[in-house]
């Protein structure tokens, strides 16, 4: 088996860890701070290229692989969760319907502009009753004439408020549970379109998190992606990947969180000495790095069979299960090792230590994936 990644890979990680070291890492903490969009770094990710990692050139994107996307996602996260959060929403879950059941129309009027960022596409599933039990929203769509006309209200819809378009999670059958599960396109212009609360969160604070309220939202026939009673089997095409894309978004803060321990140990003198050169520290650190690369190996496997064309969903929930859980593990133990620095906002070890309760969320819950993964298993 060869571990290496290839020239072109490398090279990519090579270009955003650039990117992120010369204009993310100086930015961050301020970022968290005033709790804002980075929209300057976002579009400047546009001009990049990286929101077309996974699409065709006919639409402005550039043929990468999967690994690659897993790639930038790492590096960005490596920066700031809030920038690589929203990235990884534009680059997946907000246009990935546009692009695979779209007219289109759809896709030049907004898939295009997105990979150049210019706009923004979010997902909507959540609601205040249905988080990971989907098939309980209550969110409808019902036909009318030559079109749905939607009602209902969707929490945590992450950069809402900046949003140009909305992927929506709807029941053309309420009483179908999953299978009544449907996925719209939704335009921020369309009347019937607005938004609620805003989100006030311990962490990723840089990303706008609100209600979006549909009232008596009408949408033609076209904005329905696929047909009737596809939308959750449709949905499930990309969870793998979405699991994916949260375990590297999880190796990237790990990475940043164990850097910066290491860091702080070498230079903080107790006893006459470094604490990095006492037995409880280094040993801390040990373990930190080795679960970092246990769950790097996850995740990249999972990644590159995805780009050989296997949709492995054990092994893609085992992926998200221990690196979201490791990033966790890492970023509490990099705050001990600061001891009251920890606990001090002057520092990133708290910023991570935040952050990191984000990447238990998207892509399912750590006791979900644990069911799944006992259910792939066959228990």
């Amino acid at each position: 088996m060869d571990f290496r990644f290839t020239e072109e890979q490398e090279l990519l990680r090579s270009s955003v860890a650039d990117f992120v070291d010369k204009e993310v890492v100086p930015s961050a903490a301020q970022i968290d701070e005033e709790g804002r969009f980075p929209d300057q770094l976002f579009r400047k990710v546009g001009e990049l290229g990286y929101f077309g990692i996974r699409y065709p050139e006919e639409y402005g994107g550039w043929p990468g692989d999967y690994v690659m996307f897993a790639l930038m996602c790492e590096e960005l996260a490596r920066g700031s969760m809030t920038l690589a959060g929203s990235v990884a929403m534009q680059c997946l879950m907000g246009t990935d319907f546009v692009y695979r059941f779209g007219t289109e129309g759809q896709k030049r009027r907004l898939l295009v502009p997105a990979i150049r960022g210019e706009k923004i596409g979010v997902i909507a599933m959540t609601e205040s009753d249905a988080g990971s039990d989907l098939g309980a929203i209550r969110t409808t769509a019902s036909p009318d004439g030559e079109g749905y006309v939607l009602n209902g209200r969707k929490m945590w819809v992450t950069n809402a408020s900046l949003a140009d378009f909305f992927t929506v999670a709807a029941k053309t059958d309420p009483d179908a549970g999953f299978k009544g599960i449907d996925m719209f396109l939704v335009e921020r212009e369309t009347p019937g379109v607005s938004l609620g609360k805003g989100i006030a969160k311990m962490g990723v604070r840089g990303l706008g998190t609100a209600e979006l309220i549909l009232e008596d939202c009408r949408v033609p026939a076209e904005n329905l992606f696929g047909s009737e009673g596809t939308g959750f089997r449709n949905l499930q095409g990309i969870l793998g990947e979405i699991r994916i894309m949260m375990g590297s978004l999880s190796l990237g803060l790990g990475r940043a969180a164990l850097d910066a321990a290491i860091k702080y140990a070498q230079e903080r003198i107790q006893f006459g000495r470094p604490i990095v050169k006492f037995q409880a520290i280094s040993h801390r650190l040990a373990e930190m790095a080795t679960n970092l690369e246990a769950a790097r190996l996850l995740v990249y496997r999972a990644a590159w069979l995805l780009d050989q064309g296997q949709r492995d969903m054990r092994l893609a929930s085992m992926a998200k299960l221990f690196a979201s859980e490791m990033a966790n593990h890492v970023a509490d133990n990099a705050c001990r090792i600061f001891g009251s620095y920890g606990f001090a906002m002057e520092y990133d070890a708290q910023r991570y230590f935040r952050d990191a309760r984000f990447l238990l969320l998207g892509g399912g819950t750590s006791e979900v994936l644990r069911g799944i993964i006992a259910h792939e298993m066959g228990l």
